[in-house]
């Protein structure tokens, strides 16, 4: 019996080790940054638009041919650069900094939204998008006029 019983554990931590190898946030292409190691470029948009955030950490991804940037900053706050150095979503819990938004849509939410604040913003390949903290998606042209709430 005590032997079934060893056995048994050794294949219920095989069988949990092996599902945990299928999570998405285990990835080979992943490399961890030391804070010397991150881009000058993306170091100098953190402390222009997030002063006050300490890097937690810093990664570099390389998948399909493609170099980006996630870094993830105290205060719940996520950065995603493009391989230019390029800021192309930030992800919060709290309000973003004005900072960081395109002053016309600043505008459209101070008037149409004046309850609410911009947690995340993305820049996708023919707009930006917004979520508000009430969970309102909207979407904007890339100069910054109003296009649509997003309901997808």
């Amino acid at each position: 019996m005590k032997t079934f019983k060893i056995l048994f554990a050794l294949a219920f931590v095989a069988l949990f080790a092996s599902c945990s190898n299928d999570d998405d946030n285990n990835n080979d292409n992943d490399i961890i940054l030391s804070e010397t190691e991150i881009p000058t470029q993306i170091m100098s948009y953190i402390s222009e638009h997030f002063p006050d955030n300490a890097i937690v950490q810093a990664v570099q991804d390389n998948d399909d041919n493609t170099v980006t940037y996630e870094v993830l900053l105290e205060g719940n706050f996520e950065l995603d650069f493009n391989s230019d150095f390029e800021i192309i979503d930030i992800d919060g819990i709290s309000a973003l900094p004005d900072s960081v938004i395109p002053q016309a849509i600043l505008d459209y939410v101070s008037e149409n939204y004046p309850d609410n604040y911009i947690t995340d913003w993305k820049l996708e390949l023919t707009h930006q998008q917004i979520e508000l903290n009430n969970g309102l998606e909207l979407e904007f042209e890339m100069d910054g006029t109003f296009i649509r709430i997003d309901n997808d």
